[in-house]
């Protein structure tokens, strides 16, 4: 079975669910996929749910009552939506291990650290024994595989973070944990009845895109 979680360390979202992924049995199994979601939601022509006013507001207040109803600690970094790319490539500087990825999402989103720049970052960083953070996150080879991740997320029809992929069926968001498990506890689950059926079910209608 192929897990693939894809992430970005700006998503309060991605750092729940990964207290909550360390709890299944498969959890070793799981490839963390560091990826850029502005590259994404571009592609896609998406704003962020924190770049639309009233929804920035809701979003941030269902975060917090996530964390309280899964009992993990959460305290806002000092802005938000801040700039992950040096924590991104930290990150895969530090090969996108396990322990990589707890490390940086416990500076961010459970002690409420910044997390936007190499001078920001030289505390988890020495955790992680990478002396020059700032030489590390510029690397040509980092800068690329970030790229490269985030290009075969777009293939692979990633649409938000976080998103963990089951053999290629995508399961996106926090609140997508329960049917993950049941998934990976059934894996011909998708394949019947109802589950089957809505594969195929024809659009009945559709929007019309603004003009730019």
């Amino acid at each position: 079975m192929a897990l693939r979680w894809y992430f970005d360390f700006v998503s309060p979202f991605a750092y729940l669910h990964w207290q909550q992924l360390k709890a299944l049995p498969q959890f070793e199994q799981i490839i963390p996929v560091p990826i850029a979601l502005g590259a994404v939601l571009h592609h896609l022509g998406n704003l962020g749910p924190a770049e639309i006013p009233a929804k920035r507001r809701f979003t941030y207040r269902q975060v917090l009552w996530q964390a309280q109803q899964q009992a993990v600690p959460l305290r806002f970094p000092p802005g938000h939506p801040f700039n992950p790319l040096a924590a991104l490539r930290l990150c895969l500087a530090a090969e996108a291990s396990h322990r990589a990825v707890d490390i940086l999402f416990n500076w961010i989103w459970r002690d409420g650290h910044a997390a936007d720049s190499a001078a920001a970052l030289a505390l988890p960083g020495a955790m992680l024994d990478v002396a020059d953070v700032a030489a590390a996150v510029s690397a040509p080879s980092v800068k690329e595989q970030l790229r490269q991740n985030t290009e075969a997320a777009i293939s692979a029809g990633v649409f938000g973070v976080p998103t963990l992929s089951i053999d290629g069926e995508l399961f996106w968001g926090n609140e997508a944990h329960g049917l993950i498990q049941a998934v990976l506890a059934d894996p011909g689950m998708l394949q019947r009845g109802e589950w089957s059926r809505i594969d195929a079910l024809p659009v009945a209608v559709e929007r019309s895109r603004p003009s730019s």
